[in-house]
């Protein structure tokens, strides 16, 4: 047994985890991972050489390079299979970024805010992890692979509806958002994301999956405030362009997360 560590520099959330998992799926020779996700570093309890691994952590571009590679002779496997409270958690989880999702989509539109509808798609593509990591469980590498390109390819396309829209923003006379309801929603929003911190945090879980999903979460957290801060700013200069701009940050963030899953595709 080979215990081999690699350096990933641009791992730092859960979609790169569960991109990682499944892209390592088809090789056989390999026991178990371990993620640091903090340190961005992952090591590989697996027989045989590394050179397959490191080839298909390579395809991905997350910037990958060998630290190590040791004997692990002492090395005793344990299940790698969730425990039933930490599933429900994830389902909480995910239920609660639907929700923001539609809610903060609709009043995003409601209220002429692209801010609020780009976290709103922030939130969709949260969802889409999780989803990614609950409904592909125990499913062949085709199917996740399957599920990978959907959900890739559909976050992909709000990504550049979103885009589009900004962009028509700019150059067109637009209403000035309402910034009250900016606020609020965003605030609303924040309570959500702080309820799903509160949850990951309860379950004093060691696991790399979940310690990825307080990392995620926590992130989010900056997008709320982004739109909050873009509300405030909206209120002192009546000017559309503090929305936009929170937005099109926010878009280009979506985006970049749906070419990541697309990877999983190929």
């Amino acid at each position: 047994m080979q215990k081999t560590t690699f350096s990933i520099a641009k791992m730092d959330c859960p979609s790169e985890e569960h991109m990682i998992r499944m892209k390592l799926a088809d090789l056989s020779d390999i026991e178990a991972l371990d993620f640091d996700i903090p340190n961005r570093k992952l090591t590989v309890f697996h027989t045989g050489h590394y050179d397959p691994i490191l080839a298909q952590l390579d395809a991905l571009q997350f910037d990958t390079s060998l630290v190590e590679s040791v004997s692990a002779a002492n090395y005793h496997p344990t299940s790698a299979n969730h425990t039933q409270r930490e599933t429900r958690l994830l389902w909480q989880v995910l239920a609660i970024n639907l929700f923001f999702f539609i809610l903060e989509s609709a009043t995003g539109f409601i209220s002429n805010s692209m801010g609020l509808v780009a976290d709103s798609l922030d939130m969709l593509a949260d969802s889409l992890v999780y989803g990614l990591a609950l409904f592909a469980v125990g499913g062949s590498t085709a199917r996740k692979k399957r599920i990978a390109k959907s959900a890739g390819y559909f976050q992909l396309a709000l990504a550049v509806f979103g885009f589009i829209e900004v962009i028509r923003r700019f150059l067109g006379l637009e209403t000035i958002p309402a910034f009250q309801t900016m606020i609020l929603i965003s605030i609303l929003a924040l309570i959500g994301n702080g309820l799903c911190l509160y949850l990951l945090q309860s379950s004093k879980s060691k696991e790399a999956h979940m310690q990825a999903s307080m990392i995620f979460t926590s992130n989010d957290v900056l997008a709320n405030l982004g739109v909050i801060v873009a509300g405030i700013l909206v209120y002192l200069t009546n000017s559309k362009y503090p929305d936009l701009l929170v937005g099109t940050v926010v878009f280009f963030i979506v985006g970049r997360g749906a070419f990541n899953i697309l990877k999983l595709s190929e």
